[in-house]
């Protein structure tokens, strides 16, 4: 996998996670058996904002050369997205979110490896 068919990828799953955090974020925490406030839509809104700027910063920088920045971006976004999977399995394993959370979790694990061989492909 090349650094362009990563970022293209996540272009499109911070599209869509951007997205379905901004307008079905209750579905998210439904999905996750978590009780739909007012202030987790709030942040959920808020995070779905990020989503869309990790999207446009993946398109745009999708063609980068290899260099110091690319790496420190794959080494980050593997490492964040490995913690984020280590963090579902810990909530799941504590009860306080359901079965709902593997596919995150999956997802988050995937994108890390990925990232990870990426730059380690370099």
């Amino acid at each position: 996998m090349t650094f362009e068919i990563l970022a293209l990828v996540m272009t499109v799953a911070c599209c869509v996670l951007g997205v379905r955090f901004i307008f079905f974020g209750g579905s998210v925490l439904n999905e996750w058996r978590l009780e739909s406030t007012a202030g987790a839509l709030i942040l959920f809104r808020r995070m779905g904002l990020m989503y869309l700027g990790l999207a446009l910063m993946f398109y745009l920088g999708r063609t980068a050369a290899p260099s110091e920045v690319r790496s420190a971006v794959c080494l980050l976004m593997g490492g964040t997205a490995m913690l984020l999977a280590g963090l579902g399995l810990f909530e799941f394993s504590a009860r306080r979110v359901s079965a709902g959370i593997f596919r995150s979790v999956f997802a988050e694990a995937v994108l890390g490896a990925a990232f990870i061989w990426v730059w380690w492909a370099g």
